[in-house]
C-alpha cells in the first residue's frame, strides 16, 4: 500500500523513496497542488517556483533510482523564509522598501547547505516586515492566517513557515528567531520549532538585529528538525560569529528518552502571567515527562524580567536597520516598525552598554543554573493565538508584541537552544506549546527531550480544508 503523503514526515518520505514506494517528483507535484489550493486563503508563501521545484525533484529522483542520494534530505520539499537569501529569488523581507529588480545571485549559508543536500526548494514563506514582530502580516504580502482557524494569527515572524509545516506544504521549513520568531508560530500553529544555540547554524548576512537572531527548523516531527540541523550546521566562512565546526548527526541519541535527566519546571519564570488553560495543559505535559522518568523540580531560573534589556537590543537594531533604507523609501515602512526604530534612536549609548552588561549577567546566571539542571521547561506562550490584523490580543493594554512573549526572548539574550513542542489544545481548538531549554551547546538534549515528549503525545496537524 502506498503511504499517504499528507500524513508523513520528511524522514518518512526518504524511507519511502528508498523502498521505491514514493518518488520525489510525485511528492513535489502533490505539495505544489496543495499550495495552489490553500495559499490563497492562508498566505504561507510569497514566492512559489513550481518549475524550479520540479526540475530539482526530477534530479533527485534520478539520484534515488541509482541509489546515490546526496543526503538523508534529498528530494524533500523545503521552504525558505523570506528573510534569508536564496539564489534566483528576490529576498524582499516583507517590505515595500526593497527593490526586487536587483541581482539575486547568492544563497545564505543555510540555503546553500540545504540545496547542496538535494532538498527540493519550493519557494519563500511570508514574514512581517524585516521580521520585527510576533505576528505575520506585512505591507507587502498581507495577512498570514492560522492553519487551525483562519480568523486567528499563526504567530510570527516565521508564520508562513509554520503554516506551511502544519499543512505539509513542504516538509522542512527554514525559519529565523530573533525574539521568538520560530517558537511563537510553532506554538500558535501546533508544530515543532527549534531555535539552536547561537552560531551553530552559520548566518550571512548577520541579522540587522544582531546577536539575538538565529536560524532554525520548523517541522512536523523532531526527527525532521534534527535532520535539518545536521545539514544546516555545516561550516561557512562567511559567518564570523559561527561556532567551530564539529561534524555531528543530530538524529543520533534522539531515542534515549528523559529517564534520569534533571529538569527544572518554571511555570512563570517568576514573573509572567499565564492563561489558566495554557497552564493546565503545560502542567499535564510536564507530568507525562515525570512518568517517563524525568527528575523534575519546580524552580525558577532566578532572573528578573529582561523586557528592557531585550528592547534596548531590539529597538536599536530596528533603528540601525532603518538607516540602511534610502530616505526616499522610508515613508514605505510599516508604521509599527518605524515606531520602534524611533524608540531605538532615542536610546543613549550608555543605556545600550548597560543592557549588554545585563545580558551578560543573565547568561552567567543561566550557566550556573544548568550546572544543576540538564533542562528547563516553561510554557511556550502564556496565551493562545488571537485574531489577525493586530499586534496584541484585543481588550488588553499590551501595545508591543514583546509584552505577550515573556518566555521567548530571554533565551535569545542568553543564546541558548530552545524548542516549542505541541502539548495539547484548548477548548476552542487552539494549540498550546511546551518550551524545552538547555544550556548553550546542548542542542542534543533539547531534541532528545522533545522527541521523548513527541513519543508520548504525537504531533497532530489540521485536516486539509475542503
Amino acid at each position: 500500500m502506498r503511504p499517504e503523503m499528507d500524513k508523513l514526515s520528511g524522514a518518512a518520505l526518504v524511507r519511502a523513496y528508498r523502498r521505491r514506494e514514493l518518488s520525489p517528483v510525485e511528492v513535489t507535484r502533490s505539495v505544489l497542488q496543495r499550495i495552489e489550493r490553500l495559499n490563497p486563503t492562508y498566505n504561507a508563501f510569497c514566492i512559489v517556483d513550481a518549475d524550479a521545484a520540479l526540475r530539482s525533484a526530477v534530479q533527485s529522483e534520478a539520484r534515488w533510482l541509482k541509489n546515490e542520494p546526496l543526503s538523508f534530505i534529498d528530494g524533500i520539499p523545503t521552504t525558505i523564509k523570506d528573510l534569508v537569501l536564496t539564489k534566483g529569488w528576490p529576498t524582499l523581507r516583507g517590505s515595500r522598501t526593497i527593490d526586487a529588480s536587483q541581482s539575486w545571485d547568492e544563497d545564505a549559508p543555510a540555503t546553500q547547505r540545504l540545496r547542496e543536500a538535494g532538498a527540493v526548494l519550493l519557494g519563500k514563506t511570508t514574514t512581517p516586515e524585516f521580521g520585527w514582530k510576533g505576528v505575520c502580516d506585512s505591507p507587502l504580502t498581507g495577512i498570514t492566517r492560522s492553519p487551525w482557524n483562519p480568523k486567528m494569527t499563526p504567530g510570527g515572524s516565521s508564520g508562513g513557515a509554520a503554516v506551511a509545516a502544519a499543512f505539509r506544504l513542504g516538509f522542512l521549513h527554514l525559519g529565523t528567531d530573533g525574539g521568538g520568531s520560530i517558537r511563537i508560530p510553532a506554538a500558535f500553529s501546533g508544530v515543532f520549532g527549534f531555535k539552536p544555540t547561537f552560531g551553530l547554524v552559520p548566518a550571512y548576512p548577520l541579522s540587522p538585529f544582531g546577536t539575538v537572531a538565529n536560524l532554525g527548523p520548523i517541522t512536523v516531527s523532531v526527527e525532521d528538525a534534527a535532520c535539518m540541523l545536521t545539514i544546516m550546521s555545516r561550516p561557512d566562512p562567511r559567518d564570523w560569529y559561527a561556532l567551530p565546526y564539529a561534524a555531528r548527526d543530530f538524529t543520533v541519541g534522539l531515542e534515549e528518552g528523559v529517564a534520569g535527566l534533571k529538569i527544572a519546571f518554571s511555570p512563570t519564570l517568576g514573573y509572567a502571567c499565564v492563561n489558566d488553560e495554557v497552564a493546565a495543559l503545560v502542567n499535564s505535559a510536564v507530568s507525562r515527562l515525570v512518568d517517563a522518568g524525568a527528575l523534575v523540580e519546580l524552580e525558577d531560573p532566578g532572573f528578573v524580567d529582561p523586557f528592557e534589556t531585550f528592547t534596548d537590543h531590539w529597538y536599536t537594531g530596528a533603528a540601525n536597520l532603518r538607516r540602511s533604507v534610502s530616505a526616499d523609501r522610508r515613508k514605505l515602512l510599516e508604521p509599527g516598525f518605524a515606531a520602534i526604530a524611533d524608540l531605538g534612536e532615542q536610546i543613549p549609548h550608555m543605556q545600550y552598554i548597560a543592557a549588554t552588561n545585563a545580558r551578560a549577567a543573565m547568561g552567567h546566571r543561566l550557566n550556573q543554573f544548568h550546572e544543576k539542571f540538564d533542562l528547563l521547561l516553561t510554557p511556550m506562550m502564556p496565551i493562545t493565538a488571537f485574531e489577525v490584523g493586530q499586534i496584541a490580543p484585543a481588550a488588553t493594554d499590551q501595545s508591543d508584541w514583546i509584552h505577550w512573549t515573556p518566555f521567548t526572548f530571554p533565551f535569545n539574550l542568553t543564546q541558548q537552544p530552545a524548542a516549542s513542542i505541541p502539548c495539547g489544545f484548548t477548548r476552542a481548538g487552539l494549540p498550546v506549546g511546551l518550551q524545552i531549554v538547555a544550556a548553550k551547546y546542548r542542542d542534543d538534549l533539547v531534541l532528545r527531550a522533545a522527541r521523548a515528549y513527541e513519543v508520548l503525545d504525537p504531533i497532530k496537524t489540521p485536516n486539509l480544508p475542503d
